[in-house]
């Protein structure tokens, strides 16, 4: 009998400490809300230079997607969050790069990552002038560790080719981090695929 007691009063135990568990879980979750900001833009100068602002106000990037609109036009949206945290890690800073050339997109990621900023999205935009770029963002976090960083940027049509060159790539240490369809400089649509290894 004393053993039946002895187990009740531990599951007893367990089942409250498992409550007070869940009731704090809960209670941090809605003790940090999330203010979110969304931004649209058919100008790429115009986005980095939004990011930037509301990176100064304390929000954060999540997600961007490049596309048409609701008013008709080309634009690129992204969403923004702000929480209690985001403010203890410092302002901070973004780059958009957009071009249509792959060999351009290279050197300005890889300029940017010499920099400290790392890679943190992309999507595919029609400018303006009728053409579908890669839009990159990258993003200078104050509270990330320094990281030597290599980027690489493949693009190709066949979708053999692409497993070939991922391989090769991969065999390099190169993680595959996102890709994206888009008419490069070679004007056909084409799979564009950004890997970075960590040296």
């Amino acid at each position: 009998m004393k053993k039946v007691n002895t187990v009740r009063t531990a599951l007893q135990v367990t089942a409250a400490v498992v409550a007070s568990l869940a009731t704090s879980i809960g209670a941090s979750a809605a003790d940090r809300p999330l203010d979110y900001r969304v931004l649209a833009t058919s100008r790429t100068s115009t986005m980095e230079r939004e990011l930037n602002e509301s990176a100064a106000a304390g929000y954060r990037f999540t997600k961007a997607m490049g596309g048409k609109s609701a008013n008709g036009g080309q634009e690129i949206i992204v969403a923004m969050v702000k929480d209690s945290t985001t403010s203890d890690q410092g302002v901070r800073k973004y780059r958009l790069l957009a071009t249509t050339r792959t060999s351009t997109m290279q050197k300005e990621m890889q300029r940017s990552a010499d920099e400290g900023y790392a890679y943190l999205d992309q999507t595919v935009y029609e400018s303006a002038f009728g053409g579908k770029e890669v839009v990159v963002i990258m993003e200078l976090d104050p509270s990330r560790k320094e990281i030597r960083s290599s980027y690489r940027l493949l693009a190709t049509t066949k979708t053999s080719t692409m497993q070939k060159e991922l391989q090769e790539a991969g065999a390099q240490g190169y993680v595959l981090l996102g890709l994206t369809v888009g008419k490069t400089e070679l004007g056909g649509d084409e799979v564009v695929m950004i890997l970075r290894r960590d040296d």
